[in-house]
């Protein structure tokens, strides 16, 4: 696998790409609002961004509102893949990295931030933990979240 330099979005809690497309979709399916087991949560949306560079890596960005276009939750999740050589054997190391929760009414974000490492040693393999760690976010992660939460509704295309 060839290195080279990964896009600036494959980084947790980056800008995104002026090019980045947000999708808008409800939460709840129209079969479930019409079974009336999705009432707590009509009128809520994800608005959601996906970026991809395979092999090298994805991203996926996620905020959810609520019928009135209140903050509900937000979470961004990063995977990067890179190739190694580890006694004669080639293997993917895979990063993946993400920050979720929900914004509590008065503001406050109550979520983790999660890391996790895992190697794969062949295509057809599934690949193996080795390491995963989560932390509480720092003011600065939870500033950039909001950030990107911003950023992302901004972009949001109106509701049908």
């Amino acid at each position: 696998m060839p290195s080279r330099m990964l896009a600036p979005w494959h980084v947790l809690l980056a800008p995104l790409p002026a090019d980045a497309r947000v999708e808008r979709k409800p939460v709840a399916s129209p079969e479930q609002l019409a079974a009336g087991t999705a009432d707590a949560i009509a009128g809520w949306e994800s608005l959601s961004v996906n970026l991809s560079d395979p092999p090298r890596g994805l991203r996926h960005v996620l905020v959810t509102v609520d019928g009135d276009g209140t903050l509900l939750s937000a979470g961004d999740w990063v995977l990067v893949s890179r190739a190694e050589v580890r006694d004669g054997v080639e293997m993917t190391i895979h990063d993946h990295h993400n920050i979720g929760g929900r914004f509590e009414p008065d503001g406050f974000f109550r979520g983790t931030v999660w890391r996790t490492q895992s190697e794969q040693r062949d295509e057809d393999d599934d690949a193996v933990m080795v390491s995963s760690a989560p932390s509480t976010p720092t003011d600065a992660d939870v500033d950039a979240l909001r950030r990107l939460v911003a950023d992302v509704m901004r972009r949001a295309p109106e509701r049908a």
